[in-house]
């Protein structure tokens, strides 16, 4: 069902919940999955002239890389494939999704609600309105144990809402 399975990360630790999600799916449908990251500096327009732009640059990527050698080393996945992209995050997912023929987006979102979402803005609520292709959004917070391979005896219970999507 599932073929190329995309997922953006930002490197925070929260992000393992969202690999490991995407793992699970990859291993179940035999799916590629792909680690982007948006490297946006135009973000950082504002910064005093003093600022090195080259700095910031190699910073930004530095973390980028960082980013994306963490999730690659986490997923289980047996096909994983990495880049990294400049612009906006949401607009270059969906680029990037597009460009692969993406069959599905595993992101985080923080769940944030009010007058936070409002003021931070959402690259999750961006995609999910822009996107063609099916969505699935992930609480980001405390990773995830993995649970141990199943046996006879005593059977692999995943984290429920990997289980509704599989469904």
């Amino acid at each position: 069902m599932f073929d190329t399975i995309l997922v953006p990360t930002d490197g925070s630790e929260g992000m393992a919940r969202v690999v490991d999600t995407a793992s699970e799916l990859a291993d179940v449908h035999g799916s590629t999955v792909h680690f982007v990251y948006a490297v946006h500096t135009a973000s950082f327009a504002n910064l005093p002239m003093e600022t090195s732009w080259e700095s910031v640059g190699v910073m930004l990527r530095e973390d980028g890389d960082a980013a994306l050698e963490a999730a690659e080393s986490r997923s289980t996945a047996d096909r994983v494939e990495t880049a990294m992209v400049d612009g906006p995050p949401s607009r270059e997912i969906l680029t990037y999704a597009e460009e692969i023929s993406c069959d599905l987006v595993v992101m985080g979102t923080h769940g944030r609600g009010g007058l936070n979402r409002l003021l931070l803005g959402s690259v999750a609520e961006r995609v999910v309105r822009s996107a063609t292709i099916p969505v699935m959004t992930v609480r980001v917070g405390e990773p995830i144990e993995r649970p141990a391979k199943a046996t006879d005896e005593q059977p692999v219970t995943a984290d429920p809402s990997v289980t509704e999507a599989l469904e």
